[in-house]
């Protein structure tokens, strides 16, 4: 089986790399080829990076396509002349034409880190734990031109637990999406895989992240912000503003303690945290990071005598 791999970020580099090591033990299954996002700048120099995935293909010796897009027939042409059985799609951050779609004779499978039809899109590990969502997972389908709409080939369910982040959530489902496509890869080797078609009205958005919605609102519940706060861990991390100073939020917890304060009031200052109204109950505020500082739970920043005072309201836009 000849296979073409497409992904950009390193929870495509995990699939990618469980693909090399399938193909170490299964002489009639290759790799003929590699696509990703062309190198973007990256870091405080602005240099342009590799994506994780075009790094490990480099390191063992694939070839490496990097279009911008597949709108010129060259693009297009060179992913024919690879001649591949099956195309396999995680995280590559490009919506493939049909004229894409058709060239693998089995067509081109995607590994989509939520539990389709809910959470199509672009965000949804992040929208599965800001919206309180109890599980997950992944699903493997047959790619068709609409957004995450193919016939569902494979799903596997994980639980969302009270501590996950969004980066903890994006590792492990990296590694169970990896053996989810294994699974399917070897189904495909055997003949036609049939797929489950999706129910279209229980689907749901999962739009990408934005930095302007990772502001805090504090008139919002204790609840939502916490649920934000998670999910937004590590990237792009909520974030309060005390006066002209950006305070990245890692870690809060909800306080079911009423009170009668503007929400976003810093109601006390201790080891435990800082505890700030909301509208419904208050946060604690327990692992921040402050401008030009790494980050540090609250008791140690309180040793170095950072000044934040009772009844100061931080603000919720800027």
């Amino acid at each position: 089986m000849r296979i073409v791999f497409a992904g950009t970020p390193d929870f495509a580099a995990t699939h990618l790399q469980a693909l090399l090591d399938y193909a170490q033990s299964h002489t009639d299954f290759h790799i003929v080829g590699v696509y990703s996002q062309p190198d973007r700048p990256a870091n405080r120099g602005k240099k342009l990076m590799a994506s994780p995935v075009k790094q490990l293909a480099l390191e063992n010796g694939l070839d490496v396509y990097q279009p911008l897009n597949f709108k010129a027939d060259e693009d297009v042409d060179a992913l024919a002349a690879l001649k591949p059985d099956l195309m396999v799609v995680v995280a590559y951050g490009l919506l493939l034409p049909q004229r894409v779609l058709d060239i693998p004779t089995l067509g081109c499978i995607n590994s989509h880190a939520s539990l389709l039809p809910r959470w199509r899109g672009a965000a949804p590990i992040e929208r599965a734990i800001e919206m309180g969502d109890s599980k997950t997972g992944v699903t493997v389908m047959q790619m068709e031109a609409g957004l995450d709409t193919g016939p569902m080939l494979y799903k596997a369910e994980v639980p969302i637990a009270a501590t996950d982040t969004g980066g903890s959530m994006r590792t492990r489902l990296a590694t169970v999406g990896a053996k989810s496509v294994i699974e399917v890869v070897e189904r495909f080797s055997k003949g036609p895989v049939l797929g489950e078609v999706q129910d279209d009205s229980l689907s749901s958005y999962a739009k990408k992240l934005n930095k302007q919605e990772a502001l805090i609102n504090w008139h919002a519940s204790a609840e939502a912000i916490a649920l934000k706060v998670r999910a937004f861990n590590p990237a792009p991390m909520c974030f309060t503003l005390l006066g002209d100073q950006r305070i990245r939020v890692l870690q809060a917890e909800v306080v079911p303690q009423s009170h009668r304060s503007i929400p976003g009031t810093i109601l006390s200052v201790s080891e435990q945290g800082i505890l700030v109204a909301c509208s419904e109950f208050s946060l604690n505020l327990k692992h921040i990071q402050l401008p030009n500082k790494k980050p540090a739970q609250v008791a140690d920043i309180l040793n170095g005598n950072h000044p934040f005072v009772e009844q100061y309201v931080l603000a919720s836009e800027f």
